[in-house]
C-alpha cells in the first residue's frame, strides 16, 4: 500500500508538470521572454500588443476575466501599470504576480528597463525561476531554453556595440521625444536629452524647450528622434530653430508592430536609425 501511495504521488506530480501554465503578460517584452523560456509548457496571453503604448493601456473586462484563471501575471512594474490592484483583485490571490522591473537595477522611477540588453537577460532569469518554482519538474527544460535565449541576447548586445562603434563618441547624443532611453544610454555610452518626461503626457514648457534648443545648438546635434509625435508643434519649432533633422521613429515603450515585434528587431531598428542619423 505504501508503494502504491508513492506511485500515485509521482503520477500526480507528473500530471502537474504536464499541465501548461497559464500566463497573463502586460508587457510585450515579457510576453516574448516567457514564450521563449516556457515553450510549449506555457499558454501565454499578451494583453498589451506590439505597437500599443503601455502608458495608455487599461485592461478591459475581457482581460480581467483571463487574468482570473491565470497561474502567473507578468508586469513591467516601476509604476508603469497603474492597474496592478485590479489584476490582484481579478486573480483573487490565486496567481503569482511577478513585478519584474522592481527586481532589476536602475532608476526606480524609470520603467523603460528593456532598453538594456543586460536587463532583458536578468528578466529572463527572473521568469525562468518563477516558472521553475511552479513546475519544479521542468526546471532543467526551462533553464535550457532560458540559456538559449540569453545566448541570442548576448549576440544582439555584441551587434549593438559594433554598430554603435561606427559613431564617434562626441556624436552619441540622443534628443528623444520622451525620456525613455536612459538604460540604453548607460549601457552603450550615450547622453540623452529628452524633450518630454518619462511619459508622453509629461510635456515640456517653454523654458524646457528653450534649453533643448540651446543644447542642440551648443553640441551640434544632427538629429532628433520621435516615437509617435505627440506634440508636432514642439518638434517643428526645435527643427526650425536648430537645423537638426528628424532622425526617424524609435520604438521606446515596447515592441513595435510587425516586423519590429521582437526584441532583436526592435534593437536593430532603433540602433540603425540612431547611428545612421547621427553619423
Amino acid at each position: 500500500m505504501k508503494l502504491f501511495g508513492i506511485l500515485l504521488l509521482l503520477l500526480a506530480c507528473a500530471r502537474a508538470d504536464e499541465a501548461r501554465l497559464r500566463v497573463s503578460s502586460f508587457s510585450t517584452i515579457l510576453t516574448e521572454i516567457v514564450r521563449e523560456v516556457g515553450g510549449g509548457k506555457v499558454e501565454v496571453t499578451g494583453h498589451v500588443k506590439p505597437g500599443v503604448d503601455p502608458h495608455e493601456f487599461t485592461p478591459t473586462a475581457a482581460d480581467l476575466k483571463i487574468v482570473s484563471s491565470s497561474d502567473i501575471i507578468l508586469v513591467s512594474a516601476r509604476h508603469l501599470e497603474g492597474y496592478v490592484g485590479k489584476l490582484r483583485e481579478a486573480s483573487g490571490g490565486k496567481a503569482a504576480l511577478l513585478e519584474v522591473g522592481d527586481q532589476l537595477p536602475g532608476a526606480a522611477d524609470d520603467p523603460h528597463w528593456w532598453h538594456s540588453v543586460a536587463n532583458i537577460e536578468r528578466a529572463t532569469g527572473i521568469v525562468r525561476d518563477e516558472l521553475s518554482r511552479l513546475r519544479p519538474g521542468l526546471r532543467a527544460e526551462f533553464s535550457a531554453k532560458a540559456a538559449a535565449y540569453t545566448d541570442r541576447l548576448e549576440s544582439l548586445a555584441k551587434w549593438v556595440r559594433v554598430k554603435v562603434a561606427e559613431l564617434p563618441r562626441d556624436r552619441r547624443k540622443l534628443v528623444t521625444n520622451h525620456d525613455s532611453f536612459g538604460y540604453f544610454a548607460r549601457e552603450f555610452g550615450f547622453t540623452v536629452h529628452p524633450i518630454a518626461g518619462l511619459t508622453q503626457n509629461d510635456q515640456p514648457g517653454s523654458k524646457k524647450v528653450a534649453q533643448i534648443i540651446a543644447t542642440i545648438r551648443a553640441q551640434g546635434v544632427k538629429a532628433i528622434f520621435s516615437e509617435d509625435i505627440e506634440n508636432p508643434k514642439v518638434i517643428e519649432q526645435i527643427t526650425r530653430e536648430t537645423g537638426a533633422k528628424i532622425g526617424g521613429k524609435l520604438f521606446s515603450d515596447g515592441l513595435g508592430a510587425e516586423p519590429n515585434d521582437t526584441v532583436e528587431a526592435m534593437f536593430r531598428h532603433n540602433v540603425t536609425k540612431i547611428v545612421e542619423a547621427l553619423k
